[in-house]
């Protein structure tokens, strides 16, 4: 039989699909990531933005078009916060967010297989993504996630370590719902990137929050053998008083004295980050901070989307700005992220690179170098393997590359 394990959202996600894949192929199962015909599916479902609810619900009539017979199975932070929507829609389990292996025991007993539990991830691409922790503590007014993922809790280092040992993936990324919050057996994110001293993959960190950032944290990065230069910071706002709104705890001022000290030991560093347009308290003024603070801290690239009020958070009793401000401020901050990317990549023009190559995108090689930047090869080379390549010129959301030579 096939299954298709199908995941919306954020790389948490990615990482435990990855292990439902795992056990279901462990069952018998023939398993793929992609939309396709198939026997069952498993949804891993997304709620950071009602957008992302509607489109966790809409993929349930999308797999039934595949086959109007198949069982599915439902899991994720959508389910876990509106299992009703779920089960109206006939599928044949709907499970949460917090224990993934529900959903496995849940597939065993429907077909009367051997359950064995989640497994080690199984990896699709050249990254393997690595879940280091899981949950939030920071309640920030916006964030619907840690109701629906719970308490923060770390995996051992130990654990992590034997997971990274099994995988044949060229590049780590370390992620987890706040990673910054990395703490098992009195042991923080700085003691784990201590432990990978001697690790040959190149290492990607996930996102960010500003208290991770300090000499001792860059210095333990600065002696990994091979650590892709690569800040996803997240900043949310550049206005104080919005900031103070989101419950975030660092001021605009203190988050650009982070980014001052991430160039200084990572000059070449990309420093990405995510930025809400149209909060329910900003004004304009606000949001001419956010523009400005772009080229401040010099950004790599941007994520802004609007803000989108989640019910059961205390923003959600705020009064939400019209639709189309929300979206004008969102046009704007979409052009000066653009503007910020490409102004990122020109600085790299002329200058030679390490990149991964991932896959073939429209007759090119593509992947990315370790601070980010996505490289277009015309060659036809092989996957999984770094290279050496010098950037010729700016081409799409990226560069383009004139000769490669294996690293």
């Amino acid at each position: 039989m096939k299954a298709v394990v199908f995941t919306l959202g954020c790389k948490v996600n990615e990482a435990e699909s990855g292990a439902i894949m795992a056990a279901l192929e462990k069952m018998g199962f023939e398993v793929s990531d992609a939309l396709s015909p198939a026997d069952i599916y498993v949804l891993n479902t997304c709620a950071v933005t009602r957008e992302a609810e509607k489109k966790s619900r809409q993929l349930v009539a999308r797999v039934k078009k595949f086959n109007q017979n198949a069982e599915i199975f439902v899991c994720g932070c959508a389910s876990e916060k509106d299992k009703k929507a779920f089960e109206e829609r006939g599928v044949t389990f709907v499970g949460g967010a917090r224990d993934k292996g529900e959903v496995v025991k849940a597939v065993s007993q429907r077909f009367n297989l051997c359950g064995c539990g989640l497994q080690l991830p199984k990896q699709t691409g050249t990254r393997a993504f690595i879940k280091i922790q899981d949950g939030c503590n920071n309640f920030c007014s916006y964030c619907i996630i840690p109701y629906l993922r719970g308490r923060e809790k770390s995996r051992s280092i130990e654990d992590i370590l034997g997971e990274i040992a099994q995988t044949d993936c060229p590049e780590i990324v370390l992620n987890g719902i706040n990673i910054s919050s990395y703490g098992y057996d009195g042991k923080t994110l700085t003691h784990l990137i201590r432990a990978l001293s001697n690790e040959k993959k190149r290492i990607r960190l996930g996102s960010l929050e500003c208290n991770i950032i300090t000499v001792d944290f860059l210095e333990s990065l600065k002696n990994l053998p091979d650590f892709a230069e690569q800040f996803h910071l997240s900043l949310q706002s550049g206005s104080n008083a919005v900031l103070k709104a989101m419950n975030r705890h660092y001021t605009r001022e203190e988050y650009l004295e982070k980014c001052g000290l991430i160039y200084k030991y990572f000059p070449q560093a990309a420093i990405t980050t995510d930025i809400i347009a149209g909060f329910a308290t900003e004004t304009e003024e606000n949001f001419e901070e956010s523009l400005s603070i772009i080229e401040e801290a010099r950004f790599a690239r941007v994520h802004a989307f609007a803000f989108s009020p989640r019910e059961g958070t205390v923003a959600f009793k705020l009064k939400d700005l019209p639709p189309e401000v929300k979206s004008g401020r969102l046009h704007r901050l979409l052009t000066a992220a653009e503007r910020a990317q490409s102004q990122y990549i020109a600085g790299f023009i002329g200058k030679e690179l390490d990149y991964i190559a991932e896959e073939r995108q429209n007759g090119y090689t593509c992947g990315y170098t370790g601070n980010y930047i996505k490289v277009y090869l015309a060659d036809e080379v092989r996957t999984g393997e770094k290279y050496r390549v010098i950037l010729k010129e700016k081409f799409a959301d990226g560069a383009y590359v004139y000769n490669n030579s294996k690293n």
